[in-house]
């Protein structure tokens, strides 16, 4: 995995412009871990920080490739493209040469065989940039489910892009500026695909390109999901969703560095964990490495909340003896949630607050623990949202409110009356955003967008309108949050689930399918209820871990009190100081009350990130 930056000017000579593409390829180097390179020429600059994970010895980037000593074109590129061997054999084929075994290099000549065209040819999970010498001409591409980010800003002569917003605020011509469409952005657990937080900037979308030439940008779709008939029966369905898994979690594994999986004890994870091992075992006669993250002492003290029933450990460690894995459980001490340090270092990741608290924090340093030992992680996000197995796709109130369905769940939440994360900030704030009518509305734009199949029932285009909404405006803030926190330190996150293929064909099973044993996620159940213990097979869904430990919540409300003390806090003027105040008096021993733990964590992250990054609000 990688970090890429670029800048193309057409109204300048960049090769004068090696410090400042030095500087927007350093703010990536926690991406790339063990390598960075630059290739500056003429009205193109383009920088790229490595984490070695196949050729590990010929891969190095910037990569050129060239035709009778005549450079055609240089790529920089961040992902895995799974099909990469297939893709080089039609290639050679056709009368490509290659001089690596890397698959930066069959991107490129696939490139150079079929111009932007080759994007729907690959298979995975990627995002890189091309620039053609011959035409000089720029070529962005993400993957289709946007695994990997993809940042870019258009200039008058050109544009500039970034793996993250802090490769381009690392370039003098954009500013941290963010107006009300930015906060917007920052508050919602809806995300608009595309939506930057700062001004100015934006994301490729998934399944995109984005074209840069002297007569400038041209955005095009060369992915998108499409309404198909599926014909296939309960049975047929379940044993197609097995064979697909089987393929796709083959190939995730290869890799030329340590790999294991993320395991929760969860159905997702589980699933995925129990087919690498099957295969690691049969092919490489290895052992399946597994992490689990966990607090100290929390199955002691463990209660029950609204979302959460048991904890993750003792369903982790069951599955792992039962697939007799490597098994590494990663225990979390309350210090380390605590450390100061540590939470700037989540922010910084982000570049951005978020509204889930110590979730990113434990995210962080779990993946910080796994890299010392992997480089590559498979997870079980995704399935989720192609399976459905959250709550709020099965709550009818919910699913009626004219509204994305999460959305609507939030005020439902204990101490989240104005939005998850909002409580503390200034109501007239919070009215000027317009949040309610900011996600009625771009939630009728989507439900327009999803595609449907004629004849199809209510209760059918309903739900495929939420599996569309999920899928492009939930999905997105996940996989930002896994990529962000895993790449910090350089470790790969593969996600299985997030396969074009799987994520087609689910999105075209009926929902009566889908819940055809009426519970959720039926369907992949039945495609493992081989593989996976009992346990495992029937628990109920459970989010990542909070800490409940008393002594974190009293650490929140002394921070709290010291910002509201100093003056010179930048987030005082956005704050309900009043609904700060009564916080501060409260008993400091919320430990079970995450939601109202998230109002405090949010407020004192977007104090912190006003003061590092120097933001300008435009409100």
């Amino acid at each position: 995995m990688c970090g890429i930056v670029g800048w193309v000017d057409f109204g300048r000579d960049l090769a004068q412009e090696r410090p400042t593409l030095r500087a927007m390829t350093e703010t990536l180097a926690k991406r790339g871990v063990d390598a960075q390179g630059s290739w500056l020429r003429g009205h193109a600059a383009l920088g790229h920080t490595r984490t070695s994970v196949i050729d590990l010895d010929g891969g190095a980037q910037p990569l050129t490739v060239e035709e009778d000593g005549r450079p055609l074109a240089v790529i920089v590129y961040n992902g895995e493209v799974y099909n990469f061997k297939q893709l080089r054999s039609e290639l050679e084929a056709r009368g490509q040469r290659f001089r690596t075994r890397s698959d930066t290099e069959v991107v490129v000549r696939a490139y150079l065989e079929w111009g932007a065209d080759c994007a729907s040819r690959l298979e995975g999970i990627f995002a890189f940039a091309i620039w053609d010498l011959r035409r000089e001409e720029l070529l962005l591409v993400r993957d289709r489910l946007g695994v990997k980010p993809l940042f870019y800003s258009a200039r008058p002569d050109g544009v500039l892009f970034g793996s993250e917003p802090k490769a381009l605020l690392a370039n003098r011509l954009v500013r941290p500026a963010v107006d009300l469409d930015g906060l917007r952005e920052l508050f919602a657990t809806a995300k608009r695909p595309g939506q930057s937080v700062f001004a100015g900037m934006a994301e490729l979308r998934p399944g995109h390109t984005l074209t840069v030439g002297r007569d400038g940008v041209v955005d095009r779709t060369y992915w998108r999901l499409e309404a198909r008939p599926h014909t296939d029966d309960v049975d047929g369905t379940v044993r197609h969703v097995r064979s697909l898994l089987e393929e796709i979690v083959l190939r995730e594994l290869v890799a030329d560095v340590p790999l294991c999986t993320a395991l929760s004890g969860g159905i997702d994870s589980s699933a995925v964990t129990a087919i690498a091992a099957k295969w690691r075992w049969q092919l490489e006669g290895e052992r399946v490495r597994t992490f689990v993250t966990t607090f100290d002492e929390y199955a002691k003290r463990f209660q029950p909340d609204d979302v959460r029933f048991a904890p993750d450990e003792p369903y982790a460690a069951e599955v792992a003896r039962h697939l007799n894995s490597e098994h590494i459980p990663i225990v979390l001490g309350t210090a380390d949630l605590m450390d100061r340090d540590v939470r700037r270092e989540v922010l910084l990741a982000q570049d951005m607050p978020t509204t889930l608290g110590d979730m990113d924090t434990s995210n962080y340093l779990t993946s910080r623990r796994i890299k010392e030992h992997s480089t590559v992680a498979l997870a079980g996000e995704v399935a989720d949202e192609i399976f459905g197995g959250y709550n709020w796709m099965h709550d009818e109130e919910l699913l009626s409110s004219g509204t994305f369905p999460w959305t609507a769940n939030e005020p439902r939440q204990p101490g989240s009356p104005k939005g998850q994360g909002r409580g503390l900030f200034d109501g007239g704030l919070m009215d000027k955003l317009e949040l309610g009518d900011y996600y009625a509305d771009h939630f009728q734009q989507a439900r327009a967008e999803a595609p449907h199949q004629e004849g199809e029932s209510a209760e059918e285009r309903r739900m495929r309108d939420v599996s569309y909404c999920t899928l492009t405006w939930w999905l997105p803030m996940l996989l930002d949050r896994g990529d962000r926190l895993s790449m910090a330190h350089g470790l790969e996150l593969r996600v299985p689930y997030a396969d074009h293929r799987l994520v087609e064909y689910m999105y075209n099973t009926p929902w009566s399918l889908k819940t055809f044993d009426g519970r959720e996620k039926s369907i992949l159940r039945a495609a493992v209820r081989d593989l996976v213990p009992e346990s495992v097979l029937t628990r109920t869904k459970s989010p990542w871990p909070v800490t409940q430990d008393p002594a974190y919540a009293a650490m929140l409300h002394q921070e709290l009190a010291e910002m509201l003390n100093d003056p010179t806090s930048p987030a005082l003027p956005f704050l309900d100081t009043a609904a700060v105040r009564r916080t501060i008096e409260e008993p400091s021993s919320i430990a079970h009350e995450w939601v109202s733990r998230m109002n405090i964590e949010m407020a004192l992250e977007f104090n912190t990130w006003l003061r590092l990054y120097g933001v300008e609000l435009a409100i």
